[in-house]
């Protein structure tokens, strides 16, 4: 440990204090410009040469966008279509007639994990959005649950798709993980398995149920639950678990049923799932596989499931009155801040990187001595806490832990992929994309978003990382 990775370690730690600092403060900056600021000042900080500097800015937002604003934008525009058409209060009274208040967050988890096999986390999210909002305000209205419904509801559906996108093949991170370790692919997949279900089900559905009260007050901006469900709830009420729904003639005026709603999430996830499948078993020359790879692209197959919600919607949508261009833009306008703030957290995310901060972190853990596990875990940690992003977590901490391991493909390789997938995922805070769209979408405060959103990943952190000691313990 050097003086100079001493004091990158310091800088880190002050930008993230100014950050709190503009944007909790008097000062009350929008979040987009106090990462502006921080991200500039960190790296003027760090030594980062001045025309180095704005590209780092530059490409760290431009590349957010374009990986989770895009996908972001077009997931908004198929909430707007589906909401006009009464799609997902369709999917909410279909949901809430066959189950009770109680069930209600482990079928969201349920969904959570199905779609998440193949997606990213921010993607993944995007698209169960406009399902968790459209339950959650039926079952705020009819006030058949103790604190923030949306909260009880989308922090099952957070911790599913980051176990996922951290533990679990075919996501990159582990996918990269086990091949630089030389994991057996099948038993890394067992074992990613038998370290999620138990993960999510602590960090989720149980960690909701008691949060959910302690925060009642959380909820979304007025017109974000509007794009994402219907306008009037009041017309096709339907009381939680009586089985009850709505008449022939008011399912025909609203066009297409919650069968449609589920054929429209499944369209991208089908699309991702062909790419990851084909990446795996398909030779890189393989047609095929160039075709998959490129219609799983996050961006093509939200574009895909755009056009089908599209296709489908518009018609009744115009027997209705409804303006679908105007519809569609003004979906765009309750989420460009969101879009903002989450490219503001790509550039300090790059500008971190760039200014040689991330080093400085892997070199003060590999200087203790540790577990090999553990110091996967730790690198992968600390390396996703400064960087601001989980697969170049899973990706440092990898490299440097693999000429380490000496497991040659056995059980230990395994469950190093699994903890440091795990660790990748805790400590998500500021820097993270994923925290601004938690907080933006939830319409949470800082402090709020912390004890949800940065808990729930750091329970999924710690948790997975228990289950590997505990299997590495069971079978030495």
């Amino acid at each position: 440990m050097t003086a100079h990775t001493w004091f990158l370690l310091l800088d880190l730690a002050a930008a993230i204090a100014v950050l709190l600092v503009l944007i909790n403060s008097r000062l009350r900056f929008h979040p987009f410009v106090a990462l502006i600021v921080v991200s500039v000042a960190a790296g003027l900080a760090a030594g980062e040469p001045l025309a180095k500097l704005p590209d780092s800015v530059e490409n760290g937002a431009g590349n957010t966008l374009g990986s989770i604003g895009l996908p972001l934008a077009l997931g908004a525009m198929v909430g707007r279509l589906l909401s006009e058409a009464g799609v997902t209060d369709a999917v909410a009274r279909a949901v809430l007639a066959r189950s009770g208040p109680r069930s209600l967050p482990w079928l969201v988890t349920g969904a959570a994990v199905v779609i998440g096999i193949p997606m990213f986390f921010e993607v993944g999210l995007i698209v169960l959005l406009p399902l968790i909002f459209s339950i959650a305000r039926r079952l705020e209205d009819e006030g058949g649950t103790r604190g923030s419904a949306y909260l009880l509801l989308g922090l099952p559906a957070i911790a599913a798709l980051s176990t996922l996108h951290g533990m679990l093949i075919p996501h990159p991170g582990p996918l990269t993980a086990q091949t630089g370790l030389h994991a057996n692919l099948g038993l890394t997949i067992g074992v990613g398995l038998v370290c999620a279900i138990p993960t999510i089900v602590l960090a989720g559905p149980v960690y909701a149920r008691w949060i959910a009260p302690r925060l009642a007050d959380v909820r979304p901006s007025a017109a974000l639950v509007d794009q994402f469900t219907s306008a009037s709830p009041s017309e096709t009420a339907v009381r939680v678990g009586t089985g009850s729904g709505p008449s022939d003639e008011d399912t025909a005026k609203r066009g297409p049923g919650a069968g449609f709603a589920f054929a429209a999430v499944l369209v991208p996830v089908a699309l991702m799932l062909l790419r990851t499948l084909a990446e795996l078993t398909l030779a890189g020359a393989s047609p095929v596989r160039k075709l998959l790879t490129f219609t799983g692209e996050p961006v093509l197959a939200m574009l895909a499931g755009f056009l089908f919600v599209l296709a489908g919607t518009a018609s009744p949508l115009r027997a209705r009155g409804v303006d679908v261009r105007e519809a569609l833009g003004d979906s765009l306008r309750s989420v460009a801040g969101i879009m903002l703030i989450i490219a503001g957290g790509g550039a300090f995310n790059q500008v971190l990187k760039d200014s040689g901060i991330g080093k400085a972190v892997a070199a003060a853990a590999t200087g203790a001595h540790l577990n090999l596990i553990v110091l996967g875990w730790l690198l992968a940690l600390l390396l996703s806490a400064s960087t601001g992003s989980a697969t170049v977590g899973i990706v440092a901490a990898t490299g440097i832990v693999a000429p380490l391991s000496t497991a040659g493909g056995g059980l230990q390789a395994s469950l190093l992929v699994v903890a440091i997938g795990a660790g990748s995922i805790g400590l998500n805070y500021v820097n993270h994309a994923g925290f601004w769209l938690v907080k933006e979408s939830f319409g949470m405060s800082l402090s709020e978003a912390t004890k949800t959103h940065t808990v729930v990943q750091t329970l999924v952190s710690v948790l997975g990382l228990g289950m590997a000691l505990l299997l590495w313990a069971i079978a030495g």
